[in-house]
């Protein structure tokens, strides 16, 4: 059951795939939350402030102030900060082991595979200035791959591990974008239902509509500027 939170959790955000795996759960546990935007399209995330919360500058990230014992505690990095909010309310994280392991099976297959697939069919698809075909089938077709893989897994069960997770909040922005991807959801029935269940929660609906204007503020496939700071980075030493 979840705890009642007295001072509303920070979240550092821009409404992307990433991002929204944490509006999402926020909504869906109930727990008060302040949006602080971090227009990563401008070079937010290379502040100090924000460094010192997120050393890999990447959104998004957390500030509970009522982490464990009570002190305040700072989280980077969405899987990490999904299990978190898991383990603090009791919510869409199991409390036993094996029902864990099922859960970070497919939370660390998105981790790992379906979030960079996916975002890297949409820099080449979309954001690269020079189309190479194969780096657009390279990764067109692992995303499709992917997505196999998701539509056996949810043949037989509603969500990935069974009961709704936060496997199934992390794979959602990305999935959404499946056009973007090169996708005909019509190949998937399982994942397209799934889909469809995931999109009709008003949690769901709630975190995506998060800030949702921003989205529109900087078009990645044509602002130099943007593309810079989010295509041209190296390390900082």
């Amino acid at each position: 059951m979840a705890q009642l939170q007295t001072n509303p959790i920070q979240l550092y955000f821009w409404p992307t795939p990433n991002g929204w795996k944490i509006t999402i759960m926020l909504e869906e546990c109930g727990l008060p939350y302040e949006v602080i935007p971090l227009n990563i399209g401008r070079g937010d995330q290379f502040k100090p402030e924000f460094l010192a919360l997120s050393p890999n500058n990447k959104m998004p990230a957390i500030v509970d102030p009522e982490g464990p014992g009570g002190a305040p505690i700072s989280i980077f990095e969405s899987g990490a900060i999904l299990q978190y909010l898991g383990r603090k309310t009791g919510l869409f994280y199991p409390p036993d082991e094996r029902g864990r392991v099922e859960v970070d099976q497919w939370l660390f297959w998105q981790m790992s595979g379906l979030g960079p697939m996916a975002g890297q069919a949409h820099h080449f698809r979309i954001y690269a200035p020079e189309k190479i075909p194969y780096a657009i089938d390279r990764y067109t077709n692992e995303v499709h791959r992917l997505y196999g893989v998701m539509n056996r897994r949810l043949a037989d069960r509603p969500f990935l591990a069974g009961d709704y997770s936060i496997a199934d909040i992390a794979c959602l922005g990305w999935a959404k974008l499946w056009e973007r991807q090169g996708q005909d959801i019509k190949e998937f029935p399982h994942f397209g239902a799934w889909l469809e269940r995931m999109l009709a929660r008003p949690a769901v609906k709630r975190g995506l509509a998060v800030n949702a204007e921003d989205r529109a503020k900087i078009d990645i496939a044509t602002d130099k500027q943007a593309q810079s700071v989010l295509f041209g980075q190296r390390a900082r030493t």
